[in-house]
């Protein structure tokens, strides 16, 4: 009679519920991501017969970081152009939102034209915009700002600082998603603490710091993720282009394809942990002692 509990029969309704996922996840997630493993350690080929492979152990690895000219190129420019990228859009995300928030006519309009680049633009039509140079802002080139990163800056610095300018339309385009999401977190800070504060003499610039800011805490992470996430699976990120036609090139195929894309993402996942650490860790609070009366009169004395 165990078996048919009341809380047994709710656990099975609950695993019952989950099972779909669960065989989703092993079908199309689990098995895959463990066949690409195989791939990462072995010499695939790809005969008439199907698909052969020797087992190679790290050789593919060592073949990516040390013999490709390209992936550790296209890699490291990766990641440095994401770091660069991810504060310009998570501030101008913010900026836009705080914006939209305020009370102003045709509210949705403006959060439609923010979102609609994100519905709108695909990889190939992106592409084919960059190709147009649509993507760059013409005043920077008139007033010779490439040529001043050129002068000022030091040379590990003036790659990643002009792909920040050059592209900095195709930047503000990804900043569809996060506006939301900002805008969603504002909206659900209470009006009240504002005016508290402002009963006290705080500032616009203080309430920001200490009760917008710290109320949207999650938002900031959820944003980081979600841009860094949506910059590593682009279509046009020079790193999938790469992963993508190794794959499809018969000297390298499916092994040196599978170890970059493990690679690639083992370096996305501590990029994620790092902004995991700087934006999702909360801050350790000393709890307050609160005197009794007693010990208050007592420490008066």
């Amino acid at each position: 009679m165990k078996w048919f509990g009341v809380a047994k029969r709710r656990n099975y309704k609950g695993y019952l519920f989950v099972l779909p996922w669960i065989v989703g996840f092993v079908i199309f997630f689990a098995y895959p991501l463990y066949q690409s493993l195989r791939y990462a350690t072995s010499n695939v080929r790809v005969t008439g017969q199907g698909i052969r492979m020797e087992a190679a152990g790290m050789e593919n690895f060592s073949y990516i970081f040390t013999r490709d000219i390209y992936f550790v190129e296209r890699l490291r420019a990766f990641f440095v152009n994401t770091v660069l990228s991810l504060p310009v859009i998570l501030v101008f995300s913010l900026i836009i939102a705080m914006l939209i928030n305020q009370k102003i006519k045709m509210k949705g309009l403006f959060r439609s034209l923010f979102f609609l680049p994100i519905i709108v633009v695909s990889g190939p039509v992106l592409r084919m915009i960059m190709e147009d140079g649509a993507t760059t802002a013409p005043l920077i080139e008139r007033y010779g700002i490439y040529s001043l990163i050129e002068e000022y800056l030091p040379m590990i610095l003036q790659e990643p600082i002009a792909y920040l300018f050059s592209q900095l339309i195709m930047i503000l385009w990804y900043s569809g998603v996060p506006i939301l999401i900002f805008l969603s977190g504002l909206q659900k800070i209470d009006k009240g603490i504002y005016e508290a504060s402002l009963i006290d003499g705080a500032s616009k610039w203080v309430a920001f710091w200490k009760i917008t800011l710290p109320a949207i805490r999650s938002m900031v992470l959820i944003n980081a993720v979600y841009s860094v996430v949506f910059l590593a699976s682009s279509e046009i990120n020079e790193v999938v282009i790469l992963i993508r036609n190794n794959m499809m090139n018969p000297n390298t195929g499916y092994g040196i394809a599978s170890a970059m894309a493990w690679a690639y993402s083992l370096g996305v996942v501590l990029l994620l942990a790092l902004c995991w650490l700087l934006m999702g860790r909360e801050k350790k609070v000393r709890a307050r002692v609160i005197l009794t009366r007693q010990e208050a009169m007592r420490y008066e004395k």
